[in-house]
């Protein structure tokens, strides 16, 4: 009879938990036929035992229990485990910033404003379009990057107008910073970037044209003449030459009707170009004075041609075609290019050596003048040099001294003449002193050398007829005297005299009483119902007419005759300042000597000379 198996005994739940506590008799040890016991043939069998469920494998003493343990701290969480939590919480931070970053971006994207330091306000506005009118834009390349660039309508006149030059530069500073703010996803404030500084965002409008973002012109290749006038442009070649990789067009247009400042700013933009690389050329579409090639041989030739003009841009100063402007002097030769081209280690005018070179390089490029005047200028020189040759055995020649004399609306910058100008006796005081100098203690017996004294020779330039008539300089020559800007009185002759039976057509005398005035240049050639004041806001934007051209030809052509004879005639030269005329002589005479010999005096205070005003 099999053994009867009694289950009619109950449990607590106390009593189905396994602890070494409320069970110290239970042992549960592995049987050694566990692995080989596999339980009862039948369940009729004599052999029959529990021995192989006892034998099951033990819980692992690892698990935990449902209940604390008393008298043991229930488990506390690692250091891992914090800090799992924390770089958690700092990603999420940090996907929540960037997050509200991008929205914040967005949202200014659409409208971007900004204003000039004229009070101008402007305002970019996201378009699919380009817009009608020259202006820098934000684009998207290929990979997604936001880059920007400038547009300029391929039909829109070349050279665009100054102001619209100068606004895409201060345009250009503001996008620039707004894309910058959206590459680093905050907004950073305006940093001062060195003069060679190359923006990563920018994208000049020949690679845009490349990348599809921009509209290029079609036929690029067979381009040959655009608009505008550029000078040393070969447009009715039959070669067509490629187009260069790196140039520099220097707009000859300003609203300023002197011509040292324009003369100034060629010749270092010419140094400048040079340095950088870049082929030069002149554009001379709306000079106030005519063409360039009326007073000044054409530059030298380049072995390229010049770009597409809508890809001349006034900035960034790192783009691959450049126009350099009296519009845009403050970005191309302003604070950030005095910083990189002053040299600190100098002292006062030895600091400027840099610009002083460009200015020289540009001189002896460009300042060829025309055939006539050219031979003009070389045989007044020679007569002049030939008047202070001595015979020999005597060992000195004597000296030429240059004046310029600048009146006008040019002041000088000493505190007392500020609102008159220098005296014409300082003029002659100080070249009475350099014979003197130069000649005390030179002569046979060691005495002052009287011979090369009166040999030598004062030539004056002014701008002022009346100083050639004053007692100081009675005795002085013109530097030139193939064209001369005479006084009112002086071409009193000219006019009809009253009561005669048949009248001659004259036209109104213009004088130049007092020296060069900016309105009385701007009203040259008008009718003579228009009233000529030299003080009167000019108008510089009607557009001149023939005789007008003429007249301003023939002011420029003097100015320039008197510049090239002092410069090229002169052993020293007494000059103020403060005229821009002043300064061209003393790049014409050289570093060595008008700087380093001293040969170049200003008599204009303590001011020490500097190149590009702006």
């Amino acid at each position: 009879m099999p053994p009867h198996l009694d289950l009619s005994t109950t449990y607590t739940h106390a009593d189905m938990i396994l602890s070494s506590r409320n069970s110290p008799r239970l042992s549960l040890r592995r049987a050694a036929s566990y692995t080989n016991d596999r339980g009862p043939m039948s369940s009729t069998s004599s052999r029959f035992s529990f021995n192989h469920l006892i034998s099951s494998p033990p819980p692992s003493p690892g698990l935990p229990a449902l209940v604390p343990r008393h008298g043991k701290l229930a488990p506390t969480r690692s250091k891992r485990t914090y800090l799992r939590g924390l770089v958690w919480l700092l990603g999420v931070l940090v996907i929540l910033y960037y997050g509200f970053s991008r929205l914040q971006l967005d949202r200014s994207k659409k409208q971007v404003g900004w204003e000039t330091h004229a009070g101008d306000e402007y305002e970019m506005v996201g378009d699919s379009e380009l817009p009608n009118f020259p202006t820098p834009v934000v684009v998207m390349d290929k990979r997604g990057r936001t880059k920007w660039t400038v547009s300029i309508p391929l039909d829109a006149t070349f050279p665009l107008e100054p102001h619209q030059y100068a606004e895409i530069c201060t345009q250009n500073m503001e996008v620039a910073s707004h894309v910058a703010d959206m590459h680093a996803h905050v907004h950073r404030p305006h940093s001062h970037y060195g003069y060679y500084h190359v923006d990563p965002n920018f994208m000049d409008v020949a690679v845009a044209e490349e990348h599809g973002l921009l509209p290029g012109p079609k036929g690029k290749t067979s381009m040959k003449a655009q608009d505008g006038s550029v000078v040393g442009e070969y447009a009715d070649s039959l070669i067509i030459q490629e187009v260069c990789e790196t140039s520099m067009t220097f707009v000859l247009e300003t609203s300023n009707a002197g011509l040292g400042k324009t003369l100034m700013m060629l010749w270092t933009a010419y140094g400048l170009a040079q340095k950088e690389g870049r082929a030069f050329f002149v554009d001379d579409s709306r000079w106030a004075y005519g063409k360039y090639t009326n007073f000044f041989m054409p530059p030298p030739s380049q072995m390229c041609r010049p770009p597409p003009r809508h890809e001349m841009l006034p900035c960034p100063h790192h783009a691959r075609h450049l126009v350099v402007s009296a519009a845009t002097a403050v970005h191309t030769f302003g604070g950030a290019f005095n910083e990189e081209f002053e040299d600190a280690r100098k002292m006062e005018v030895y600091r400027q050596k840099n610009m002083f070179d460009f200015a020289r390089a540009g001189y002896e490029a460009l300042f060829h003048l025309s055939d006539s005047d050219q031979n003009y200028v070389e045989n007044r020189v020679s007569e002049l040099t030939s008047r202070t040759l001595l015979d020999p055995p005597e060992p000195q020649n004597g000296l030429i001294i240059g004046i310029h004399v600048r009146h006008g609306d040019r002041h000088p910058y000493e505190f007392q003449y500020r609102d008159s100008y220098v005296p014409l006796e300082r003029y002659g005081e100080k070249a009475r002193d350099i014979l003197h100098q130069t000649f005390n203690g030179t002569g046979p017996n060691g005495d002052e050398n009287m011979a090369a004294e009166m040999r030598s020779v004062f030539i004056v330039a002014s701008d002022d007829p009346d100083v050639y008539e004053s007692d100081e300089f009675s005795h002085a020559s013109r530097a030139q005297e193939q064209i001369r800007l005479a006084s009112k009185a002086a071409l009193g002759g000219s006019q009809p005299t009253a009561g005669s039976a048949i009248r001659k057509f004259v036209d109104e005398t213009v004088g130049w009483e007092g020296g060069f005035f900016s309105g009385m240049f701007w009203s040259l050639g008008k009718p003579s119902s228009i009233p000529v004041n030299a003080v009167a806001t000019p108008d510089t934007k009607l557009p001149a007419t023939e005789e007008a051209i003429r007249l301003r030809e023939l002011v420029g052509r003097a100015y320039l005759m008197d510049l090239a004879v002092l410069g090229k005639a002169s052993d020293q030269i007494v000059c103020t300042v403060s005229s821009m005329g002043c300064k061209l002589l003393a790049v014409m005479m050289g570093w060595e000597n008008a700087i380093v010999k001293g040969r170049w005096v200003n008599i204009d205070g303590d001011f020490e000379w500097k190149g590009v005003a702006w």
